[in-house]
């Protein structure tokens, strides 16, 4: 027997165990930039959770301030009552305010809090009426970015433009961006926008992950063409992404098991087996890897992660340390295949 001592092995190091903060990224053509991770606003005052409170609101927005997220994404629906989330975001941000950039959105079915509006979201008098609710509950006298949450099919586009050119030369939004448009409505927006001259969108946020890659097909060409910046949402596709489901596993603090047990039950659990072990093999976690190819898209700005946690918060921004190589980009393709093109060209 030998009397050397043995030493213990060392635990290995992650490759994100000492990353800085989030690097900033001009959003589209525009002269706005954003932290890469933006702290998605969804769970603020959210109903059964830590965040539905003033206290757990401002242990979330503190830590996502800590970690160097300096964009904030909210909207005037999210929160257990309409307009709730955009209250707590502007309480828990207080006098940090002027070093942070807050988005919001409307669009959205809020019953009456921005009057009635008969299902025309998109129209002059609605969105003169929901701007000026939305600084009120964000207690600010501006808001950075200004986005139209979904199309509104009774109101002509041109109406639309009109009306947020109008806010942006009062001074009462910096810059107008939308969400959850197809392609051909992001070309029409921008040709309308030019013909007559009024501020122009410049960001596009759409569903997109590594489970959900539609937007390659017509969503992020449109972006790239007309200098929009994208903003994908659920980047860990609701939790999948994150590496604490497995099949056969049902954690008890995972959101899924509660929320959405059907996402569970038609999980693609090969491809997710592949994903943890591309993963292990680099010394990253599958969210790690989640959101470093999305940042490694040339269109994408910033990535929106929602968040009840701090530590969440922290993983999520650290994650935007990790820079795959073409080799890592060919062999996630290969796991996630990119969406088949309908036209033989």
């Amino acid at each position: 027997m030998s009397d050397e001592l043995q030493l213990p092995e060392p635990e290995p190091v992650r490759a994100t165990e000492h990353a800085g903060p989030p690097p900033q990224r001009r959003l589209g053509r525009s002269g706005l930039v954003v932290s890469a991770i933006g702290l998605g606003c969804n769970n603020l005052g959210r109903s059964n959770t830590v965040t539905s409170t003033v206290e757990g609101s401002q242990a979330l927005v503190d830590a996502a301030i800590d970690a160097g997220i300096t964009f904030f994404d909210v909207a005037d629906n999210y929160g257990m009552r309409p307009g709730l989330a955009e209250e707590l975001l502007g309480q828990t941000l207080g006098r940090r305010r002027d070093d942070v950039v807050v988005a919001t959105k409307f669009g959205m079915s809020v019953g009456d809090l921005n009057g009635q509006d008969f299902g025309a979201r998109g129209s002059r008098r609605y969105i003169v009426r929901a701007v000026d609710g939305s600084l009120r509950r964000l207690g600010t006298d501006w808001i950075d970015l200004y986005q139209f949450h979904t199309p509104d099919p009774l109101t002509p586009i041109d109406e639309t433009l009109a009306a947020l050119d109008d806010v942006v030369r009062a001074g009462k939004v910096r810059y107008v961006g939308h969400a959850n448009r197809a392609g051909w409505q992001i070309a029409d927006a921008e040709h309308v926008a030019r013909s007559l001259g009024t501020t122009r969108f410049v960001s596009a946020q759409n569903e997109y992950n590594l489970l959900a890659r539609k937007a390659e097909l017509e969503v992020l060409p449109a972006a790239e063409a007309y200098g929009l910046g994208v903003l994908p949402y659920y980047p860990l596709a609701n939790g999948l992404l994150t590496g604490k489901y497995a099949h056969g596993s049902r954690p008890d603090d995972g959101r899924l098991v509660h929320s959405k047990p059907e996402l569970l039950e038609h999980a693609p659990w090969e491809q997710l087996a592949r994903l943890h072990a591309f993963a292990q093999v680099r010394g990253l976690t599958d969210l790690e890897v989640a959101v470093g190819w999305l940042l490694s898209r040339p269109q994408v700005a910033s990535v929106i992660a929602g968040a009840t946690r701090p530590d969440q918060i922290r993983q999520n921004a650290a994650a935007a340390s990790w820079t795959p190589t073409s080799d890592d980009l060919a062999e996630l393709d290969s796991i996630f295949p990119p969406p088949r093109k309908v036209a033989p060209f």
